[in-house]
C-alpha cells in the first residue's frame, strides 16, 4: 500500500503591498524563510483591470540568479524581455524564464485587455538555481494551456495539468534545469485523486479558490489553510475536493545551498549580489526599452 506524505505544516497566505499591488504572499514569512528549491511564491489577483484601474503595468526589470515562472489562471498579459521575445501569455498558459546571469523583462495587461477590461490573476513562483548554474545563458519558455499533457483521475472529476516534471509517465513540456514537478489541478465537488511524486523531493500544494481535504485528515481552504508543505516521508498525497477548486501542486529536490536575495536577485552570497547589481547598471544584463 502506498505510503502517504505526512503534512508538515499548513499555513495561510497572507495579504502584503507591493506598491500599487496588492497581492497574497505565502512564503517567505517569518515561518517560512524558503522550502527549498522554491524561494518565492505570489498569488496577484483577481485584478478588475480597466483604462482607468491598470495598477498590474510592471516595466522594464532584470533578474539573475533564479527561475521566475508566472501562471496565468485568468486574464491576458504581454511579455517582453531583452533577449527579444515578445508574446501574449492568456489564461491558463504558462511563461518559465531562466534569469542565469541576467535578463531584463517587463509585463502588463495588452492593450486590447485594458480597453475591453477584464479580470487577471496568476501566481508569481522563484524557482533557485544551484551555483553552477547561476550564470548560465537566460532563456524564455512559454507554453500554451491547450498544449499541456493532461491526466484525469478515474472518477472523472479531476483534471492535472502536467506543466514540469512527471506524473503517472505522463510528462510536462517545459524543460527545467533542476528535477522539479510543477501541475495544475482542477477539481470538481467530490472528486478524488492520488498524486505520486518522488520521495527526495520537497513538496507542497497551494490552494487558489475551494476546500479541499489533504491526505483525509486536513482541508485546506481560502483565508484558513491555503498552503500545505509535506515532509520527505512517503510517495505522495491525497486530496478530495469538498467544492469545486483549483490548486497549484510544486514539488523539488533541495539544492541544499547558501541563499542569499536582494530585490530582483537570487544568489549565493553578498558579493554575488553586490556583483549583479554591477553589472545590471553597467548593461551587461542587455537594454529593454520601456515602451
Amino acid at each position: 500500500m502506498m505510503k502517504l506524505n505526512t503534512i508538515k505544516r499548513a499555513g495561510r497566505s497572507h495579504f502584503v503591498n507591493m506598491g500599487p499591488i496588492r497581492l497574497r504572499q505565502p512564503f517567505p514569512t517569518q515561518h517560512i524563510e524558503m522550502i527549498d528549491p522554491f524561494v518565492l511564491l505570489h498569488h496577484y489577483g483577481p485584478y478588475q483591470i480597466s483604462e482607468t484601474n491598470n495598477p498590474f503595468d510592471l516595466g522594464p526589470h532584470p533578474h539573475r540568479g533564479f527561475e521566475p515562472v508566472t501562471f496565468l489562471v485568468q486574464g491576458e498579459q504581454l511579455h517582453r524581455d531583452s533577449l527579444g521575445n515578445e508574446s501574449v501569455v492568456k489564461s491558463g498558459d504558462v511563461q518559465w524564464t531562466t534569469a542565469g546571469r541576467g535578463i531584463i523583462h517587463a509585463e502588463r495587461p495588452t492593450k486590447e485587455f485594458v480597453k475591453q477590461g477584464g479580470t487577471i490573476e496568476g501566481i508569481q513562483l522563484w524557482l533557485n538555481l544551484p551555483s553552477e548554474k547561476k550564470m548560465m545563458e537566460a532563456n524564455y519558455q512559454h507554453e500554451k494551456h491547450e498544449d499541456f499533457n493532461v491526466i484525469t483521475s478515474e472518477d472523472q472529476q479531476i483534471t492535472t495539468r502536467i506543466i514540469a516534471g512527471e506524473l503517472d509517465n505522463t510528462f510536462g513540456r517545459i524543460k527545467t534545469q533542476t528535477a522539479v514537478n510543477a501541475f495544475m489541478i482542477d477539481a470538481k465537488a467530490g472528486g478524488e485523486q492520488i498524486i505520486k511524486y518522488s520521495k527526495s523531493h520537497q513538496g507542497m500544494v497551494y490552494l487558489l479558490k475551494g476546500k479541499v481535504t489533504v491526505n483525509g485528515v486536513e482541508a485546506i481552504e481560502l483565508d484558513k489553510n491555503q498552503l500545505m508543505e509535506f515532509n520527505q516521508d512517503g510517495e505522495g498525497f491525497s486530496i478530495k475536493a469538498e467544492k469545486d477548486s483549483q490548486l497549484l501542486f510544486l514539488s523539488g529536490e533541495p539544492i541544499n545551498e547558501t541563499v542569499a536575495t536582494y530585490g530582483p536577485y537570487v544568489m549565493n552570497s553578498q558579493t554575488e549580489l553586490l556583483e549583479a547589481m554591477r553589472d545590471y547598471q553597467m548593461g551587461k544584463m542587455g537594454f529593454l526599452p520601456a515602451n
